[in-house]
């Protein structure tokens, strides 16, 4: 039986998040143990008026078809995909991995072929839909949060179930300052990198895309990255953790990459096209009710008291030129030893944003 929290998220997820409203062509994908939700958020959107129809993903499909397709088979582009998500007006996916190590013996060469392929699909999406992502407790999310199922998904539904307009409005007192700065400089561990913001839009993140959220982000002036930077949270791709990643810029591009753990991957990543060498984005975490990284990037980079890089795509929402085929975010905690600095003046200091005092705990 769905839990009255998770009742309320999916209540979240079609009147908040994407506001459902009555015509609208709602598709809702899910994975298998996500289905009572998937019922749920179906259920509501008939309620809107909408026409709304789930599309569930069994647990191993994912690696039976990059186990076993063509060469051919990557490079062909779904057209009842494209279709389908060109008649679409809102997509809800929900998450709900059944083994979040279920890639990991597959060659990142072939994952990064299919993101090339079906790009025009995941472009369509994120400019032409209202949309957004959730991920429902499982067991393998607790397990690589190091949490019981229980203390995972209270930490979830704490995380999701917050006054998001109010949370909106004290992060939009980082927007308004970020969209007045040229140079962003970030100092701590093994870091000291600079770039610029100059003429970019800052976009606040409360709960109308990803479900938990908590973000202010932008994107990077494409050759304006000096420096280095070290991220201390592990960061996941396909199943696949790398960590203890430092990544030196030079004119925008990164020059020097290095990985404590899964030095191969991330490689491949940055060879994917020339894009993946330079940021698409930066952002700055602001949910304070996530205290902890849970090998999950739609928490992770939720933190409140981190920033996120990401290498490839950048949004055009925030005026990015940075095309890529991947958007792959890396994290960087400053709870302990960081500072920001927008044009020489020191904005935040060991995780707090001087402007919001105390921090915009909801």
């Amino acid at each position: 039986m769905l839990s009255k929290e998770a009742r309320e998220v999916a209540k979240i997820l079609v009147e908040y998040s994407t506001k459902v409203k009555a015509g609208d062509r709602v598709q809702i994908a899910a994975d298998m143990p996500a289905y009572e939700m998937a019922l749920e958020v179906y259920r509501l959107a008939l309620m809107k008026g909408a026409y709304p129809w789930i599309k569930l993903d069994p647990p191993g499909r994912r690696y039976v078809f990059f186990k076993h397709a063509s060469e051919d088979q990557l490079k062909h582009l779904p057209e009842h995909e494209l279709y389908e998500i060109k008649h679409t007006d809102v997509y809800i996916a929900i998450r709900a991995p059944a083994n979040v190590r279920e890639l990991s013996g597959i060659d990142p060469a072939r994952i990064s072929t299919w993101l090339k392929t079906v790009e025009p699909i995941s472009e369509w999406r994120v400019s032409k839909t209202r949309w957004v992502v959730f991920y429902y407790p499982t067991q393998a999310l607790a397990q690589e949060a190091d949490m019981s199922l229980s203390e995972f998904e209270e930490f979830v539904f704490s995380s999701c179930l917050l006054d998001w307009p109010k949370l909106a409005e004290e992060m939009k007192k980082v927007k308004q300052l970020l969209e007045k700065t040229d140079e962003v400089r970030i100092l701590g561990e093994e870091t000291d990198i600079r770039f610029s913001v100059k003429g970019r839009k800052a976009v606040v993140a409360a709960g109308e895309k990803n479900m938990p959220d908590g973000e202010v982000f932008t994107s990077v002036v494409e050759d304006s990255v000096e420096g280095e930077v070290y991220f201390d949270i592990p960061a996941i791709y396909a199943g696949n953790a790398i960590e203890g990643v430092k990544l030196r810029f030079e004119s925008g591009a990164v020059t020097e990459a290095k990985a404590e753990r899964n030095q191969r991957l991330l490689e491949k990543l940055l060879a994917t096209d020339s894009g993946a060498r330079r940021l698409g984005e930066f952002g700055i975490g602001l949910n304070y009710r996530i205290t902890r990284p849970v090998k999950s990037i739609l928490f992770d980079e939720k933190i409140g008291g981190t920033i996120h890089l990401a290498i490839g795509r950048g949004y055009e929402e925030t005026l990015s030129k940075n095309k890529s085929a991947i958007h792959f975010d890396l994290i960087k905690d400053l709870r302990k030893e960081g500072e920001v600095y927008f044009d020489g003046e020191l904005v935040m200091k060991q995780g707090r944003w001087l402007m919001l005092a105390a921090g915009p705990e909801p």
